[in-house]
């Protein structure tokens, strides 16, 4: 099927739809709530369509103006100049369009479950644990979305051992799951009395927030202990068994919660970390089946994988998936500018992409 061919068919499912929707027939509200997203969805790539069609059109009634010996002179340079104009955007309007039709990533609508972890560096990697804490809650305020803090364990200086961030909004995964990785900072600690610049790092794991119906947990592959919760130093929190820890048995991930006094809402939070990483797996196993298709994407999303570097002496921030330098350190862990990176590694993915399909 040639792309006209295929546009001719996406329009036809919009009269579809439209029909549907129009009000005329007997439908199930989980029905009109699919037709209604599906028209939602088909509304850019329409309207992309329209725009393409309309200048392909318009070219080449210039240039037919051109060609024909009768066009006075003023007119074929009017042509001339407007076709110049067109013939360099319908290839622009023609790679937008192929961008809107490339395959989205189910989860890319959804929130996402931030985790964050010190690595190499001891307090120090701590500290910087914390600042990409609060970038990533700043950049949440920015988007209008909303973060909770599900778990945080901190050092006594501030630093942040380990948080999970529950971020809630649309499209919340398509934005933050290129955070995945480790991130690298290079920085004079404060307690550095000589002043030696030093390396260390943190791992962020942004996976798509799971609801019940995208994966099955069974009760019978589940083990529930509960505990006493305690603190820094091994003091109890509270006096009461509120902690818990759930063990899904067929993979052997273990999440604990015990940030809240009822045991009720620590089991309530830790199934949702829980059922995150599962369904996280299960994509994983499912991109990994597809590796061959999927080679040119940006990074391979591992955990492990140096991703980004922070350096403070030279107040620039580098990504490495891309090569791209940028100097606004402040900017970047503030939130603000957190978008120059990820549009572009959303428009570098996008690129591969088309090349790809081409």
């Amino acid at each position: 099927m040639d792309l006209n061919q295929r546009f001719d068919g996406i329009i036809a499912r919009q009269d579809e739809l439209t029909d549907l929707l129009s009000g005329q027939h007997n439908l199930s509200s989980d029905e009109l709530v699919g037709y209604s997203k599906e028209f939602a969805e088909l509304k850019p790539v329409i309207a992309a369509i329209e725009a393409l069609r309309n200048a392909e059109l318009e070219a080449a009634d210039l240039a037919s103006m051109i060609a024909d010996p009768e066009t006075d002179r003023d007119m074929r340079e009017l042509a001339e100049e407007e076709f110049a104009i067109l013939k360099d955007a319908v290839p622009k309007l023609n790679d937008a369009l192929k961008i809107l039709l490339l395959p989205r990533d189910e989860a890319d609508e959804k929130s996402a479950i931030l985790e964050i972890r010190a690595g190499t560096g001891g307090e120090e990697a701590a500290l910087f644990a914390a600042n990409l804490m609060r970038m990533y809650q700043r950049y949440a305020e920015d988007k209008k979305w909303r973060a909770t803090v599900m778990s945080l364990s901190e050092t006594g200086l501030g630093g942040v051992k380990e948080t999970v961030i529950e971020i809630n909004g649309r499209g919340v995964f398509a934005r933050l799951k290129y955070e995945s990785g480790v991130h690298r900072v290079q920085r004079v600690p404060e307690t550095e009395a000589s002043g030696r610049i030093h390396t260390s790092a943190a791992t962020v794991a942004v996976l798509p927030e799971a609801e019940e119906v995208d994966l099955n947990i069974q009760d019978k592959d589940l083990r529930i202990d509960v505990y006493r919760a305690s603190g820094p130093g091994g003091q109890s929190v509270n006096t009461t068994d509120s902690a818990v820890r759930i063990t899904h048995i067929p993979s052997g991930l273990v999440v604990t919660q015990q940030d809240e006094k009822s045991q009720h809402k620590n089991r309530a939070k830790a199934m949702k970390v829980l059922r995150a990483r599962l369904y996280d797996q299960k994509r994983m196993a499912r991109d990994a089946e597809r590796a061959e298709e999927r080679r040119g994407q940006i990074g391979s999303g591992d955990r492990s994988e140096r991703i980004r570097t922070y350096n403070y002496p030279q107040g620039r921030v580098t990504d490495h998936r891309i090569n791209l330098t940028i100097h606004k350190l402040d900017k970047v862990l503030s939130g603000e500018a957190l978008d120059e990176l990820v549009d572009a590694l959303l428009s570098d993915e996008q690129t591969r992409r088309l090349a790809q399909t081409s």
